[in-house]
């Protein structure tokens, strides 16, 4: 292991300290907004506009690393994220707050790229598996932690603005000083949904659920335990024992699948993040236990689902096509991000803050009797032909390349243009 890290250590280094910025902005930015006054549209929509800024990022990134390098477009994005936070605390005016925020989805996005290109580039097919599992287990911890520093000051003010802005600075440093090597261009990235439908409409149906869901519960997440009477502190407590069910799920809810037809996982998955989102609704405002229990149980049920219906369209695909679907559908999942928190905010415009997971309950059970009717409509994938289910960030296309089932498309010569087209 000790092998496998060292060369690795920079650049995880500084992947842990921008997504503990990405952490504590994600939550400051509905808190702060909820505690000036914003309107419930006004929240989902700055929810939106930053993942619209990661779908911009994901078209229009690698066009700029090809033509500045690595290192150049790591600094500039980060600079200008930093710039951007800092921004984001000092005005205090929705439609500047919209732009910034989606120049703060593109930076994330773009940097994001850039170091998971780097680590893919600083492995081989023996150690990508190995590499993978320890970024997704940073990923889940350091966001974590991320969230639990917005107990370090009050968001009113400009104090959590400003540490977000030296985090992201500070992440900069380590690829900055490294002597490595820069990797090939990156994914160039576009989206064909009649050829992903053609290979799996349950993978596409799963992936957007995902992102209507994801992206609710993180733009509305911590306004609803706001209006349920909780403090700030219990605020970021809430949304971190949603995303630490989320992380102590995944390889259990993943190995249960790869013995039984993945659909019917995905189903029940569906179907019991969807009770627990009912839960959330009934219990709102009446039970403080009764939400630390159903939003951990939420967080069990729906973080898997991403990463298991990737891993179903894959199992009726060609192997050399993975990173060609698995790029697709995280597009997919940003679609879904950029519509749920817009339609959840409006359904709580209309009937009150305690529908936001009634809205997520409507998305999951829809899913979850689509994925029994597909069942009864095309016969499963037999075990023996499929690839071990791998858990993975929504971060972008680049961690595709890191996932141990695309070994066979992977090239070992990093001078390679890599043009992937979904």
């Amino acid at each position: 292991m000790r092998s496998v890290l060292s060369p690795l250590f920079a650049l995880l280094f500084s992947s842990a300290i921008l997504l503990m910025g990405n952490g504590l902005q994600g939550i400051l930015t509905p808190i702060r907004a909820s505690m000036e006054g914003f309107p419930e549209m006004a929240i989902g929509f700055l929810g939106s506009a930053y993942y619209g800024g990661s779908i911009i990022c994901c078209l229009i990134c690698p066009h700029v690393v090809k033509r500045v390098g690595h290192i150049r477009s790591f600094a500039v994005l980060a600079a200008t994220a930093s710039a951007t936070i800092l921004l984001q605390g000092l005005i205090i005016y929705f439609p500047v707050w919209v732009v910034l925020r989606i120049v703060m989805g593109f930076c994330f996005a773009g940097i994001s790229m850039v170091l998971e290109s780097w680590l893919n580039d600083q492995t081989n097919n023996a150690t990508r598996g190995q590499v993978l599992s320890i970024y997704t287990t940073i990923n889940l911890t350091v966001i974590t932690l991320g969230q639990l520093m917005i107990n370090g000051a009050s968001p009113i003010g400009t104090t959590l603005f400003i540490i977000v802005s030296i985090l992201l600075s500070i992440s900069t440093l380590p690829v900055a000083l490294t002597r490595a090597m820069a990797p090939a261009p990156l994914l160039e990235v576009k989206l064909r949904l009649r050829e992903l439908f053609k290979t799996s409409i349950m993978g596409c149906a799963g992936c957007f659920c995902a992102g209507m869901a994801n992206g609710a519960f993180w733009s509305l997440g911590p306004v609803f335990a706001l209006e349920s009477g909780m403090p700030v502190n219990s605020v970021s407590i809430f949304m971190s024992v949603a995303v630490i069910g989320g992380a102590l799920s995944q390889w259990p809810v993943g190995k249960l699948s790869d013995t039984m037809d993945r659909r019917k996982v995905i189903g029940f998955c569906c179907l019991l993040a969807g009770g627990m989102g009912l839960g959330l609704n009934l219990v709102f405002g009446h039970s403080v236990a009764g939400m630390w229990l159903l939003i951990f149980l939420f967080g069990v049920f729906t973080f898997p689902l991403y990463s298991l219906s990737v891993a179903h369209a894959n199992d009726s695909a060609n192997r050399e096509d993975f990173v060609e679907i698995s790029s697709g559908l995280l597009l997919i999942f940003g679609i879904g991000a950029i519509i749920g928190p817009l339609l959840a905010s409006k359904l709580i415009q209309h009937f009150g803050q305690s529908t936001l997971f009634l809205f997520t309950a409507i998305m999951h059970i829809s899913t979850g009797a689509l994925s029994f009717y597909r069942i009864t409509k095309r016969e499963r994938v037999p075990i023996e032909e499929r690839e071990d289910f791998v858990p993975i960030p929504q971060t972008s296309p680049e961690v595709n390349l890191l996932d141990p089932r695309s070994d066979e498309n992977h090239q070992e010569d990093s001078s390679e243009v890599k043009n992937i087209v979904v």
